[in-house]
Protein backbone atom coordinates (compact mmCIF):
# COMPACT_ATOMS: atom_id res chain seq x y z
CA UNK A 1 0.00 0.00 0.00
CA UNK A 2 1.23 3.65 -0.93
CA UNK A 3 1.32 6.09 1.92
CA UNK A 4 -1.09 8.16 -0.49
CA UNK A 5 -3.86 5.39 -0.29
CA UNK A 6 -2.81 4.54 3.35
CA UNK A 7 -3.54 8.53 4.05
CA UNK A 8 -6.81 7.61 2.50
CA UNK A 9 -7.92 5.02 4.49
CA UNK A 10 -6.85 6.65 8.00
CA UNK A 11 -8.66 9.81 7.01
CA UNK A 12 -11.92 7.79 8.06
CA UNK A 13 -12.92 8.13 4.14
CA UNK A 14 -13.90 4.77 2.42
CA UNK A 15 -10.97 3.19 0.64
CA UNK A 16 -10.63 4.08 -3.24
CA UNK A 17 -8.35 2.90 -5.57
CA UNK A 18 -6.31 -0.04 -4.81
CA UNK A 19 -9.77 -2.26 -3.40
CA UNK A 20 -11.74 -4.05 -6.95
CA UNK A 21 -15.36 -2.33 -6.96
CA UNK A 22 -17.55 -5.59 -6.72
CA UNK A 23 -20.76 -4.50 -5.70
CA UNK A 24 -23.83 -4.11 -7.52
CA UNK A 25 -25.70 -0.63 -6.98
CA UNK A 26 -28.32 -2.04 -5.41
CA UNK A 27 -26.11 -3.45 -2.63
CA UNK A 28 -26.47 -2.14 0.70
CA UNK A 29 -23.06 -0.94 1.54
CA UNK A 30 -21.67 -2.43 4.80
CA UNK A 31 -20.27 -0.31 7.71
CA UNK A 32 -16.87 -1.21 9.65
CA UNK A 33 -15.35 1.17 12.21
CA UNK A 34 -11.53 0.27 12.99
CA UNK A 35 -9.99 1.85 16.15
CA UNK A 36 -6.54 1.38 16.49
CA UNK A 37 -4.36 1.94 19.53
CA UNK A 38 -1.24 3.71 17.40
CA UNK A 39 -0.73 7.00 15.78
CA UNK A 40 -1.73 6.96 11.78
CA UNK A 41 1.93 7.58 10.96
CA UNK A 42 3.15 5.15 12.67
CA UNK A 43 4.94 2.37 10.09
CA UNK A 44 3.36 -0.35 12.02
CA UNK A 45 0.16 0.98 12.31
CA UNK A 46 -0.09 1.19 8.63
CA UNK A 47 1.64 -2.44 8.17
CA UNK A 48 -1.11 -3.97 10.22
CA UNK A 49 -4.23 -1.71 8.40
CA UNK A 50 -2.29 -2.99 5.22
CA UNK A 51 -2.94 -6.61 6.22
CA UNK A 52 -6.20 -6.38 7.29
CA UNK A 53 -7.48 -4.34 4.37
CA UNK A 54 -5.44 -6.77 1.71
CA UNK A 55 -7.60 -9.75 3.64
CA UNK A 56 -10.87 -8.18 3.12
CA UNK A 57 -10.41 -8.08 -0.71
CA UNK A 58 -8.93 -11.46 -0.33
CA UNK A 59 -12.76 -11.99 0.75
CA UNK A 60 -14.72 -10.21 -1.93
CA UNK A 61 -14.75 -6.97 -0.20
CA UNK A 62 -14.04 -3.70 -1.65
CA UNK A 63 -14.08 -0.60 0.00
CA UNK A 64 -15.89 2.04 -1.62
CA UNK A 65 -17.98 -0.32 -3.03
CA UNK A 66 -19.76 -2.65 -0.74
CA UNK A 67 -18.02 -1.82 2.44
CA UNK A 68 -17.25 1.45 3.95
CA UNK A 69 -14.54 1.45 6.61
CA UNK A 70 -14.26 4.09 9.15
CA UNK A 71 -11.26 4.35 11.31
CA UNK A 72 -9.82 6.22 14.23
CA UNK A 73 -6.75 6.47 16.24
CA UNK A 74 -6.49 6.58 19.84
CA UNK A 75 -2.66 7.43 20.18
CA UNK A 76 -2.20 4.60 22.88
CA UNK A 77 -4.28 7.76 24.90
CA UNK A 78 -7.30 6.09 26.98
CA UNK A 79 -9.56 9.13 26.43
CA UNK A 80 -9.04 9.06 22.65
CA UNK A 81 -10.10 5.50 22.95
CA UNK A 82 -13.64 6.34 24.94
CA UNK A 83 -13.92 9.34 22.65
CA UNK A 84 -13.44 7.23 19.36
CA UNK A 85 -15.38 4.31 20.71
CA UNK A 86 -18.67 6.73 21.36
CA UNK A 87 -17.86 8.31 17.87
CA UNK A 88 -17.51 4.87 15.94
CA UNK A 89 -20.74 3.51 18.08
CA UNK A 90 -22.44 6.45 17.00
CA UNK A 91 -22.20 5.15 12.76
CA UNK A 92 -23.45 2.18 13.56
CA UNK A 93 -21.51 -0.03 11.81
CA UNK A 94 -22.14 -4.13 11.26
CA UNK A 95 -18.83 -4.84 13.12
CA UNK A 96 -15.39 -3.28 14.80
CA UNK A 97 -12.00 -4.34 15.09
CA UNK A 98 -10.43 -3.42 17.79
CA UNK A 99 -6.80 -3.33 18.69
CA UNK A 100 -5.91 -3.91 22.41
CA UNK A 101 -7.32 -4.65 25.70
CA UNK A 102 -7.50 -1.09 26.56
CA UNK A 103 -9.21 -0.13 23.20
CA UNK A 104 -12.10 -2.86 23.69
CA UNK A 105 -13.00 -1.76 27.46
CA UNK A 106 -13.68 1.93 25.71
CA UNK A 107 -16.02 -0.28 23.17
CA UNK A 108 -17.57 -2.00 25.21
CA UNK A 109 -18.23 0.51 27.59
CA UNK A 110 -20.50 2.13 24.79
CA UNK A 111 -22.20 -1.17 23.12
CA UNK A 112 -22.95 -4.70 24.11
CA UNK A 113 -24.34 -5.14 20.67
CA UNK A 114 -22.50 -4.05 18.09
CA UNK A 115 -20.16 -7.19 16.84
CA UNK A 116 -16.20 -6.55 17.96
CA UNK A 117 -13.06 -8.42 16.83
CA UNK A 118 -10.21 -7.61 18.70
CA UNK A 119 -6.48 -8.01 18.05
CA UNK A 120 -3.22 -8.38 20.99
CA UNK A 121 -5.48 -8.91 23.41
CA UNK A 122 -3.40 -11.22 26.06
CA UNK A 123 -6.72 -11.86 27.98
CA UNK A 124 -10.05 -11.82 27.18
CA UNK A 125 -11.51 -14.50 29.97
CA UNK A 126 -9.94 -12.75 32.71
CA UNK A 127 -10.58 -9.06 31.07
CA UNK A 128 -15.00 -9.89 30.98
CA UNK A 129 -14.84 -9.51 27.12
CA UNK A 130 -15.82 -13.19 26.71
CA UNK A 131 -17.20 -16.05 29.03
CA UNK A 132 -14.93 -18.67 27.83
CA UNK A 133 -12.50 -18.91 25.17
CA UNK A 134 -14.27 -21.84 23.11
CA UNK A 135 -17.70 -20.03 23.26
CA UNK A 136 -17.38 -16.60 23.48
CA UNK A 137 -20.40 -15.52 24.28
CA UNK A 138 -21.68 -11.76 23.54
CA UNK A 139 -20.89 -9.61 21.32
CA UNK A 140 -17.11 -10.28 21.11
CA UNK A 141 -14.41 -12.58 19.77
CA UNK A 142 -11.11 -12.30 18.53
CA UNK A 143 -7.71 -13.28 18.60
CA UNK A 144 -4.97 -13.58 21.65
CA UNK A 145 -1.67 -11.86 21.74
CA UNK A 146 -0.21 -15.03 23.84
CA UNK A 147 -0.88 -16.62 26.75
CA UNK A 148 0.64 -15.06 30.30
CA UNK A 149 3.00 -17.99 30.86
CA UNK A 150 4.70 -17.42 27.38
CA UNK A 151 6.54 -14.26 29.40
CA UNK A 152 8.51 -16.38 31.45
CA UNK A 153 10.68 -16.93 28.10
CA UNK A 154 11.31 -13.33 28.39
CA UNK A 155 13.87 -14.10 31.36
CA UNK A 156 15.57 -17.39 29.63
CA UNK A 157 16.80 -15.16 26.62
CA UNK A 158 17.22 -11.96 28.70
CA UNK A 159 19.96 -14.59 30.36
CA UNK A 160 21.18 -16.21 27.13
CA UNK A 161 22.51 -13.22 25.55
CA UNK A 162 23.53 -11.49 28.73
CA UNK A 163 24.59 -13.75 31.29
CA UNK A 164 26.12 -11.85 33.65
CA UNK A 165 22.99 -9.62 34.12
CA UNK A 166 22.02 -10.03 37.82
CA UNK A 167 18.73 -7.39 37.84
CA UNK A 168 15.88 -6.70 35.71
CA UNK A 169 13.57 -3.60 35.45
CA UNK A 170 10.31 -5.12 34.71
CA UNK A 171 8.62 -2.42 32.93
CA UNK A 172 4.91 -2.46 33.20
CA UNK A 173 1.38 -0.28 32.53
CA UNK A 174 0.23 -0.17 35.84
CA UNK A 175 -3.06 0.61 34.01
CA UNK A 176 -3.86 -2.50 32.50
CA UNK A 177 -4.41 -6.13 34.07
CA UNK A 178 -2.85 -7.90 31.52
CA UNK A 179 0.32 -6.08 33.24
CA UNK A 180 -0.04 -8.28 36.33
CA UNK A 181 -0.43 -11.48 34.62
CA UNK A 182 3.14 -10.88 32.75
CA UNK A 183 5.26 -10.22 35.89
CA UNK A 184 3.75 -12.98 37.65
CA UNK A 185 4.46 -15.41 35.08
CA UNK A 186 8.54 -13.27 35.19
CA UNK A 187 8.11 -13.58 38.71
CA UNK A 188 7.55 -17.63 38.92
CA UNK A 189 10.68 -17.98 36.78
CA UNK A 190 13.57 -15.49 37.71
CA UNK A 191 14.20 -17.11 40.63
CA UNK A 192 15.66 -20.06 38.81
CA UNK A 193 17.45 -17.88 36.78
CA UNK A 194 19.46 -15.69 39.53
CA UNK A 195 17.86 -12.57 38.23
CA UNK A 196 16.59 -10.20 41.12
CA UNK A 197 13.80 -8.53 39.63
CA UNK A 198 12.43 -4.96 40.68
CA UNK A 199 8.87 -4.32 39.23
CA UNK A 200 8.94 -0.60 37.30
CA UNK A 201 4.75 0.51 36.81
CA UNK A 202 4.33 3.14 34.29
CA UNK A 203 1.66 5.50 33.02
CA UNK A 204 3.47 7.81 31.04
CA UNK A 205 6.73 8.49 29.23
CA UNK A 206 7.89 10.64 32.14
CA UNK A 207 7.64 7.60 34.53
CA UNK A 208 9.41 5.49 31.76
CA UNK A 209 12.36 7.97 31.83
CA UNK A 210 12.79 8.57 35.37
CA UNK A 211 12.38 4.52 36.10
CA UNK A 212 14.82 3.86 33.73
CA UNK A 213 17.12 6.17 35.03
CA UNK A 214 17.03 5.27 38.92
CA UNK A 215 17.00 1.81 38.44
CA UNK A 216 20.11 2.14 36.40
CA UNK A 217 21.98 3.38 39.16
CA UNK A 218 23.01 0.53 39.46
CA UNK A 219 25.11 -2.29 38.04
CA UNK A 220 24.49 -5.42 36.08
CA UNK A 221 21.14 -4.19 35.42
CA UNK A 222 18.86 -5.64 32.44
CA UNK A 223 15.10 -4.53 31.00
CA UNK A 224 12.10 -6.70 30.47
CA UNK A 225 9.79 -5.02 28.43
CA UNK A 226 6.25 -6.20 28.50
CA UNK A 227 3.81 -6.20 26.29
CA UNK A 228 0.86 -3.19 26.26
CA UNK A 229 -0.16 -0.23 24.12
CA UNK A 230 1.81 2.18 26.43
CA UNK A 231 5.22 0.50 25.50
CA UNK A 232 4.54 -0.17 21.29
CA UNK A 233 3.75 3.90 21.73
CA UNK A 234 6.28 4.99 23.57
CA UNK A 235 9.11 2.18 22.10
CA UNK A 236 11.64 4.77 20.62
CA UNK A 237 12.22 6.17 23.72
CA UNK A 238 11.91 3.10 25.74
CA UNK A 239 14.95 1.85 23.05
CA UNK A 240 16.87 5.01 23.55
CA UNK A 241 16.99 5.12 27.43
CA UNK A 242 18.15 1.28 27.10
CA UNK A 243 20.81 2.51 24.83
CA UNK A 244 22.16 5.26 26.90
CA UNK A 245 22.31 3.28 29.98
CA UNK A 246 24.03 0.26 28.23
CA UNK A 247 21.14 -2.27 29.67
CA UNK A 248 20.03 -5.15 27.43
CA UNK A 249 16.53 -5.35 26.93
CA UNK A 250 13.82 -7.76 25.73
CA UNK A 251 10.54 -7.24 24.38
CA UNK A 252 7.56 -8.71 23.00
CA UNK A 253 7.56 -7.58 19.56
CA UNK A 254 9.72 -7.33 16.63
CA UNK A 255 8.81 -4.11 16.17
CA UNK A 256 11.07 -3.21 18.69
CA UNK A 257 13.97 -4.93 17.27
CA UNK A 258 14.03 -2.76 13.98
CA UNK A 259 14.52 -0.03 15.35
CA UNK A 260 17.35 -0.66 17.91
CA UNK A 261 16.15 -2.75 20.56
CA UNK A 262 18.51 -6.02 21.08
CA UNK A 263 15.93 -8.74 21.46
CA UNK A 264 12.61 -10.29 21.27
CA UNK A 265 10.67 -13.23 21.97
CA UNK A 266 6.59 -12.64 20.80
CA UNK A 267 4.20 -13.84 18.11
CA UNK A 268 3.62 -12.11 14.84
CA UNK A 269 1.73 -8.92 15.12
CA UNK A 270 0.81 -8.16 11.27
CA UNK A 271 -0.92 -11.91 11.18
CA UNK A 272 -3.94 -11.44 13.06
CA UNK A 273 -5.01 -8.66 11.12
CA UNK A 274 -4.89 -10.15 8.34
CA UNK A 275 -6.97 -13.25 10.25
CA UNK A 276 -9.43 -10.98 11.48
CA UNK A 277 -10.64 -9.71 7.99
CA UNK A 278 -12.09 -13.19 7.81
CA UNK A 279 -14.02 -13.36 11.34
CA UNK A 280 -15.38 -9.87 9.96
CA UNK A 281 -16.17 -11.25 6.55
CA UNK A 282 -18.14 -14.14 8.66
CA UNK A 283 -20.07 -11.81 10.86
CA UNK A 284 -21.14 -9.70 7.85
CA UNK A 285 -22.45 -13.04 6.57
CA UNK A 286 -24.28 -13.16 9.46
CA UNK A 287 -22.61 -15.31 11.63
CA UNK A 288 -22.14 -13.82 15.43
CA UNK A 289 -19.40 -13.38 17.33
CA UNK A 290 -20.39 -15.45 20.44
CA UNK A 291 -20.16 -18.66 18.40
CA UNK A 292 -17.02 -17.85 16.86
CA UNK A 293 -14.01 -19.13 18.86
CA UNK A 294 -10.66 -17.05 20.45
CA UNK A 295 -8.00 -18.18 18.48
CA UNK A 296 -4.76 -18.22 19.62
CA UNK A 297 -1.19 -17.42 18.09
CA UNK A 298 0.23 -19.67 15.49
CA UNK A 299 3.93 -18.59 16.22
CA UNK A 300 6.39 -17.36 18.26
CA UNK A 301 9.50 -16.03 17.06
CA UNK A 302 12.97 -14.83 18.22
CA UNK A 303 14.55 -11.75 17.34
CA UNK A 304 18.23 -10.14 17.35
CA UNK A 305 19.55 -7.48 16.61
CA UNK A 306 23.31 -7.72 16.45
CA UNK A 307 24.16 -4.69 15.62
CA UNK A 308 22.76 -3.38 19.21
CA UNK A 309 24.00 -6.60 20.68
CA UNK A 310 27.66 -5.46 19.68
CA UNK A 311 27.19 -1.42 21.16
CA UNK A 312 26.68 -3.50 24.12
CA UNK A 313 29.76 -5.73 23.93
CA UNK A 314 27.33 -8.15 24.26
CA UNK A 315 28.56 -11.45 21.83
CA UNK A 316 25.74 -13.73 21.06
CA UNK A 317 26.21 -17.26 21.12
CA UNK A 318 26.10 -19.51 18.56
CA UNK A 319 23.44 -21.62 19.89
CA UNK A 320 21.20 -18.60 20.60
CA UNK A 321 21.89 -17.48 17.30
CA UNK A 322 21.02 -20.58 15.60
CA UNK A 323 17.57 -20.56 17.44
CA UNK A 324 16.57 -16.70 16.05
CA UNK A 325 13.82 -16.64 13.49
CA UNK A 326 15.10 -13.42 12.21
CA UNK A 327 18.61 -11.56 12.64
CA UNK A 328 19.05 -7.85 12.34
CA UNK A 329 22.41 -6.80 11.15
Amino acid sequence: MNRRHFIAVIGGAAVMGRLPARAQHNERARRVGVLMNLTANDPEANARSTAFINGLQELGWSAGGNLHLDYRWGAGDPEQFRKYAAELVALAPDAILATGTPVVEALRGVTRTVPIVFVTVIDPVGAGFVESLARPGGNSTGFTLFEYGMSGKWVEFLKQIAPSVRRAAVLRDSAIGSGTGQLAAIQAVAPSFGLELIPVGVQDVGEIERSIAAFARQPNGSLIVTASTLALVHREPIIALAAKHMLPAIYGDRTFITIGGLLSYGPNRVDPYRRAAAYIDRILKGEKPADLPIQAPTKYELVINLKTAKTLGIAVSPTLLARADEIVE
